[in-house]
């Protein structure tokens, strides 16, 4: 009997910054290892107060809701190419060809540092894999600020995979 715990299930939170190769690849090699699936989660900040202010005064209210669901199918595009492009080239198969390695894909809204924790729960999920760019000062690694408040805020363990270039 193994002491190792189970993955069946793994989010790959990303940013979908350039630099998320690394942390995808470290997904997709945990999910062949584990037999386990991967669901994606992209989540978009909100706007600053001063963000919205200077949208909501240019925009009427029935343009503001199309321009913020147009932009969530724009981000949700854009994951569903980004998603197909990295399993092809890092596996050689993809979501939208019966690969069953990528199950869903989830973009939202909200603070990553809570919605990715909270997706974790609702999904299951046995591991959240994430990068971070830790920052050198005075010789001390620092964590990123979103990476260090998921694992604070996550029952499921962090997998935290640095992805500066």
């Amino acid at each position: 009997m193994s002491n190792n715990p189970t993955i069946n299930t793994i989010i790959y939170a990303t940013d979908m910054g350039e630099h998320m190769r690394p942390v995808f690849r470290r997904a997709i090699h945990l999910a062949e290892h584990h037999e386990a699936n991967i669901i994606m989660v992209h989540v978009m900040e909100p706007l600053t107060s001063t963000g919205n202010a200077v949208v909501e005064a240019y925009l009427p209210k029935e343009q503001l809701e199309k321009f913020h669901h147009e932009g969530m199918q724009s981000v949700l595009e854009r994951m569903h190419q980004r998603v197909t492009s990295f399993c092809r080239e890092e596996t050689g198969a993809c979501p939208t060809t019966g690969s069953t390695l990528v199950s869903d894909i989830v973009v939202t809204h909200g603070r990553p540092s809570m919605v990715i924790p909270a997706q974790a729960t609702d999904k299951g999920a046995d591991l959240i894999v994430m990068g971070t760019c830790s920052h050198r000062l005075l010789g001390h690694g620092l964590l990123g600020s979103t990476a260090q408040r998921v694992i604070q805020r996550s029952d499921v363990p962090v997998m935290v995979v640095p992805n500066c270039e």
